[in-house]
């Protein structure tokens, strides 16, 4: 065996996953057909949830650093806007970070974890056992076999890993085409409503976003399929400026494009995220058309799901099942990221049937509860897995942690950033809770919250145990503890003695 884990894929999401890998004690191996970044960046804002996680990791200042932050968003380019200050937690907004820099801090990250990033490797076969999973691996001059307990595919919605593992990629052909770039405007005052600006026309859909000083990112849609084989046909500069003014009616001047691209609204979800020993991340997994910048976000949380699972099965702390919950607990969320865009879309189609639907939308996105729950559910911070039920249920199970008392969140994010799981005691009758989860204390580190709350976070920051106070008797309490450990912890006082170096991500 030549490694633990193959991560195939150098973008974002497989750099996340293989960092989160060696944080847990296995031994990774990324393959990236590039040999060296593309330097796009398709996606360009982070959403409020992995701020948290990245909070969680210590990695968020060195993403802050030169980038702006928002405090709101569009849905479907509609009135009013989302307001982020209806979010509950640590860091209201989002991020506006390209994908290049997003990509160029990871591998940094990766890197400082130890994870070894082979570049110009292109994967062409997969051979997987019962016991073992072994890749076929192709070098600009020859060939070479690796061999790994399991192989993650974090290769992209056309991911040779989903077709070799003979994973379907079930949903629907597109019915849209689009186009991408990052241009210089000769006079931003050109475009239509300006810049951010959105026009919706009978003839399609144009937005525009500032990205940084003379550079402006405009997407163009036209509700008609692509044209058979337009997606091996490069973009132009002369075909955007031909679309947005079939689009828009007017010429408007652009040069030095950055970056020319084109896609579809085709929505694909991988059938299952696990067959055997390999596994599927990010947009191998889930394909949508980009809008809200969901998809990016989405693999990023897989990535943050799956890490710890699998690197406890492969130390061999994980109890059974451990590794399954990562299909069950992601799929449903990337199905309701697809519902969610897809829903989007459908609103700005320049049918004047939809008029009336939009016209109720905007109403309705004035109501704060509404509001509120697009702005968690676009955030990622609507996400509740659906843990096992236990002796007493509470709202915060399965959640993403909620804001602490800074010198509390501080502790906090000192153990979460080890990739351990944390208990959060408060002071007085805890000592029971403190004294049961000793035995864990390789896997989990415990943090006194003084009159704050009782609760047991997993590695990925969420809710898995909530000390419900006075109103459920201590026995029921510290048995549910107890059973919660051994469900994501595995079983008590079996030290595994890791095989990497403590990583931090200071």
């Amino acid at each position: 065996m030549n490694t633990d884990v193959v991560v195939v894929g150098g973008g974002p999401v497989g750099l996340m996953l293989a960092a989160e890998l060696r944080l847990g004690g296995a031994r990774v191996v990324l393959l990236e057909r590039l040999t060296e970044p593309s330097g796009h960046s398709r996606a360009f804002r982070m959403q409020a949830r992995m701020l948290d996680v990245l909070d969680q990791r210590g990695l968020l200042g060195h993403f802050m650093e030169g980038n702006r932050t928002w405090p709101k968003a569009h849905f479907a380019g509609l009135e009013p806007l989302l307001d982020f200050g209806y979010l509950c937690n640590e860091h209201p907004y989002a991020l506006l970070i390209p994908q290049a820099r997003t990509e160029e801090l990871l591998e940094k990250h990766a890197l400082s974890c130890g994870v070894e990033i082979r570049r110009g490797h292109t994967v062409t076969g997969i051979e997987a056992t019962p016991a073992a999973v072994v890749c076929d691996v192709s070098l600009p001059k020859g060939t070479y076999r690796i061999g790994s307990s399991y192989v993650v595919g974090c290769d992209g919605g056309r991911s040779t890993v989903r077709k070799l593992a003979g994973i379907g990629f079930s949903g629907s052909q597109p019915t849209v085409r689009a186009l991408l770039a990052d241009v210089e405007l000769a006079d931003p005052g050109q475009l239509p409503n300006g810049v951010p600006g959105t026009m919706r026309t009978p003839r399609g859909l144009l937005m525009a976003i500032s990205l940084q000083p003379g550079v402006t990112r405009v997407l163009t849609t036209e509700f008609a399929p692509p044209e058979p084989g337009a997606e091996r046909t490069p973009v132009t500069l002369d075909e955007l400026s031909a679309t947005v003014r079939r689009i828009t009616g007017i010429d408007v001047s652009m040069d030095r494009p950055r970056w020319l691209s084109r896609f579809t609204d085709t929505t694909r979800l991988a059938d299952t995220y696990r067959r055997g020993r390999v596994l599927l991340a990010g947009d191998a997994a889930h394909v949508h058309f980009p809008i809200g910048a969901q998809g990016l976000n989405l693999g990023l949380q897989d990535a943050v799901n799956l890490g710890w699972k699998l690197a406890g099965t492969l130390v061999g702390w994980a109890p059974p099942g451990l590794l399954d919950t990562y299909g069950t607990e992601r799929r449903p969320v990337a199905e309701r990221v697809l519902r969610e865009t897809r829903v989007q879309l459908m609103l700005m189609a320049p049918d004047p049937k939809v008029d009336p639907l939009r016209e109720m939308f905007s109403e309705l996105l004035g109501l704060p509860e509404v509001n509120s729950r697009l702005a968690h559910e676009m955030t990622g911070l609507d996400v509740r897995y659906a843990l096992p039920s236990g002796r007493y249920e509470h709202d915060l199970l399965g959640r993403p942690c909620p804001p602490l008392e800074q010198a509390v969140g501080d502790e906090v994010r000192r153990g979460l950033r080890t990739g351990r799981g944390v208990l959060l005691l408060p002071d007085g009758p805890a000592e029971e809770a403190a004294a049961l989860a000793a035995d864990w204390s390789h896997r989990l580190c415990t943090v006194r919250t003084g009159d704050g709350p009782g609760l047991l976070l997993r590695p990925d920051g969420h809710v898995a145990w909530v000390d419900p106070g006075d109103g459920v008797p201590r026995k029921d309490v510290l048995l549910e503890l107890e059973d919660t450990l051994r469900q994501w912890f595995g079983a008590s006082g079996h030290k595994i003695a890791r095989r990497a170096l403590d990583v931090t991500s200071g």
